[in-house]
């Protein structure tokens, strides 16, 4: 059994890309097949938001301790930066989410 190497898995913890198919191209019935493929992995996507949210919380929490524990201002822009980057992740992981939950298939 291969094993797979932890950047692999630690992309396919944050990023979700991998799990969807492209349903612009092939045939009528191609794009449909990957539409309903699309749909059924959409069951994933709210998981993906509860971890950026978690990890956008964690930081957000570690830049709030360097700020004011440690006086340290420079170390907590290193930990709030992308604490705020995890915000349009999740609306971006949100407006798909919800697109592939309501938007009809492609025709």
């Amino acid at each position: 059994m291969e094993q797979t190497a932890f950047r692999v898995l630690l992309y396919r913890y944050f990023f979700f890309g991998w799990l969807f198919k492209d349903a612009t191209r092939g045939n009528m019935f191609e794009r449909m097949a990957a539409w309903r493929h699309n749909q059924s992995q959409a069951r994933w996507l709210p998981t993906y938001m509860r971890r950026w949210l978690w990890c956008g919380a964690v930081l957000y929490a570690a830049g709030h301790f360097a700020e004011l524990a440690l006086n340290s201002p420079g170390l907590s822009a290193f930990f709030y930066i992308p604490s705020a980057l995890s915000v349009p992740v999740n609306a971006v992981i949100g407006a798909a989410w919800l697109g592939l939950k309501m938007l009809p298939g492609p025709f």
